[in-house]
């Protein structure tokens, strides 16, 4: 016998559950199922974020969603205040400049650096770091208590979340979906929401629905013990060609090589020549001694072709939401999406969400075809 539900999502990581809540937010007579294939939710990109709120971060592209959720977090009390600075070498003053005028004409506030003041900010920084770009209104995301705040909101609305139950088949029957986990259950759907992350392509082919061509990259993360104490005040440093970010994390510092390797959808690891990339370039920044290596991880981080996220029916296939792609900018941009997300996947009820100010056609399936 199988259990009747309005909507099904699989996966419910920070999107599945996001989307979720907001879903029952705005239709609280939702029956609404969470498929999530782990034992646990947010077991892969989720549980592995390095999240920051950043502006600039994922590009113009993204910004809107990025400005549209910062309140919100405030609000949820998961922002913890940081800041941002990019690094630029010597001759890469006016890629800075283009950087700050970009951003700035967008409303994000910048700040132009030089030497002196980044040595101030970077203590033991090394020669050859001469300019910068800070951005204040950067800030760390409780990324465990935002996930939690999501799925308990999904459950107190009478979602259900399956755990351990992957999806192992989609059929279209009448105007539905009939699903069968990996457990064994059945269950029926009007509309199949997509949010599986890594695994949402893999889960449109199992619905018969075409590929939209996301790619997963893995991304390398490195907890380092430094022979003194991370200045707890030192901002998430960044360089302006993408190759490190680094940031504290109690005493300890979080960095990354800024890796981005293609990988199948799996449960990713750390390889060794990563971690040892992101070691020596975080010794190219500074003169603080390295003792070990506490901990390392990895994640996946997916994309579509042009690298913004996909929210939106199939054109070819009305009955299957995607809700995907989105790369490393999903924690920081998650209360937008989700509101943009169910304000599209309920038939566009209500006013437009944050006054029109996200273009949900730049996010629509239908844009690849």
């Amino acid at each position: 016998m199988s259990e009747g539900f309005d909507i099904a999502i699989v996966g419910a990581g920070m999107a599945g559950a996001s989307l979720a809540a907001a879903l029952l937010a705005a239709a609280p007579r939702l029956k609404i199922a969470l498929i999530e294939g782990e034992a646990q939710p947010g077991y892969h990109a989720t549980g592995r974020s390095a999240a920051f709120w950043t502006e600039s971060y994922g590009g113009p592209g993204v910004l809107p969603l990025t400005l549209a959720s910062g309140p919100l977090l405030c609000d949820l009390g998961v922002l913890t205040p940081r800041g941002a600075l990019t690094l630029g070498r010597a001759g890469e003053g006016a890629a800075l400049d283009s950087f700050a005028a970009r951003y700035g004409a967008l409303g994000v506030r910048v700040e132009r650096l030089g030497r002196a003041e980044l040595a101030r900010r970077i203590p033991g920084l090394r020669e050859g770091w001469q300019e910068g770009v800070f951005e204040p209104d950067c800030a760390d995301i409780g990324v465990a208590g935002l996930h939690q705040h999501y799925l308990r909101v999904a459950k107190r609305g009478g979602a259900e979340v399956l755990c351990g139950a992957g999806l192992t088949a989609a059929k279209r029957v009448g105007d539905g979906w009939r699903l069968t986990l990996r457990d064994g259950r059945v269950l029926t759907a009007i509309v199949l929401a997509n949010a599986a992350g890594a695994w949402a392509d893999d889960v449109a082919a199992l619905a018969g629905v075409r590929r939209l061509g996301i790619q997963p990259y893995r991304r390398t993360m490195v907890q380092l013990r430094c022979a003194a104490p991370v200045p707890a005040d030192l901002p998430l440093v960044l360089d302006l060609a993408g190759s490190f970010y680094f940031k504290p994390e109690g005493t300890s510092l979080w960095l990354s090589p800024h890796d981005e390797t293609p990988s199948p959808p799996c449960d990713a690891a750390p390889e060794e020549i990563d971690v040892a990339h992101a070691i020596a370039r975080f010794e190219r920044v500074t003169d603080w001694r390295a003792l070990r290596v506490e901990h390392r991880w990895a994640g996946l981080r997916s994309f579509a072709p042009d690298r913004l996220p996909v929210y939106g029916f199939e054109r070819h296939e009305p009955g299957f939401f995607w809700f995907a792609g989105q790369g490393g900018f999903g924690i920081q941009t998650a209360p937008a999406a989700a509101e943009l997300g169910a304000w599209l996947l309920l038939g566009e009820a209500g006013p437009v969400p944050f006054g029109g100010a996200l273009d949900a056609a730049a996010y629509a399936p239908g844009r690849f075809g």
